[in-house]
């Protein structure tokens, strides 16, 4: 039976669905678009259409790893946003 996700779930008109359906509707639809996010980065790998270094490889893996420690950081107590800042 397939899993029926938050968002197909019917409710009365100008009823808010409750913190934690939002939570995961909203995390599961934003993860996802980080992931596709990555996988188009990784498609930068194309040796014959892209000239890069293993050094460049390890800068945005590094970006991309500090981001999801602050991410992880800021889920887990409260703080700040923080500013996007990548340069190669």
């Amino acid at each position: 039976m397939p899993r029926q996700t938050t968002a197909r779930i019917a409710r009365l008109p100008g009823m808010q669905p409750p913190k934690r359906e939002k939570f995961v509707s909203l995390a599961e639809s934003r993860t996802v678009n980080a992931i596709k996010a990555i996988r188009v980065i990784a498609k930068l790998g194309n040796k014959a259409a892209y000239d890069y270094t293993e050094a460049d490889v390890n800068k945005i893996a590094r970006a991309l790893t500090k981001e999801i420690e602050a991410m992880k950081a800021r889920m887990l107590s409260t703080g700040s946003k923080e500013t996007v800042d990548f340069n190669l």
